[in-house]
């Protein structure tokens, strides 16, 4: 159902004229969908899947860099499962309990503000790659055996790739996520997950 939403919004927007492409425009405005799962390990699973809207301005353009500020608004749809019971160990009082709740598969909902800096180098005419380092607060609606419920940080580091056609910027981003709480709760472990983002931006 949420990708059949994110079909209809990208062709309706397709619809929409791009002649402000052509002008110079500090700001680009972006979707995107991606998808990421664990690091392979023994004591947890972890997927995912993200939809982002992104604000780029540019703040600075020399001959061969473009340098941007990213804001990007997301909300991740996640499945989280406990593996390995002996994570959660004895000195716990509770510990029997919670291995049984833990090791049951999990829906997660994560909401996030993300504000990021992007370095960016165009290859061909229409094509370039970059750079893209951000980091900003989450909420998480459920509790795990590695993260409190609540307030914690998401830190994004990408690799992507751009190819503009037609008035339309297409974007591929690799990327390597981590989400921890940097200690202000009590359940601190975190996750790491590799992850693909798909998505497409226009100037304003």
């Amino acid at each position: 159902m949420r990708m059949k939403v994110l079909v209809i919004l990208v062709l309706v927007l397709c619809t929409i004229p791009f002649y402000a492409q052509e002008k110079a425009s500090k700001v680009d405005l972006g979707f995107s969908y991606g998808i990421g799962d664990e690091f392979k390990n023994r004591n947890y699973t972890f997927t995912n899947k993200s939809y982002k809207v992104q604000i780029y301005y540019v703040v600075k353009q020399t001959k061969n860099f473009k340098y941007a500020l990213v804001l990007q608004p997301e909300i991740n749809f996640a499945s989280h499962q406990l593996l390995n019971i002996y994570f959660v160990e004895p000195d716990d009082p509770d510990y029997i309990v919670k291995r049984e709740r833990y090791t049951k598969l999990k829906d997660v909902k994560e909401y996030v503000l993300n504000l990021g800096f992007l370095m960016r180098k165009p290859v061909f005419k229409s094509a370039s790659i970059y750079v893209l380092g951000s980091i900003g607060p989450m909420i998480t609606d459920t509790e795990t055996e590695r993260l409190s419920k609540g307030f914690a940080f998401s830190d994004v580091l990408a690799l992507g790739f751009t190819f503009r056609l037609k008035g339309v910027t297409l974007d591929v981003r690799p990327n390597i996520r981590h989400v921890s709480n940097g200690g202000l709760q009590k359940t601190n472990a975190g996750y790491t997950t590799k992850n693909i983002d798909f998505g497409f931006s226009f100037s304003l």
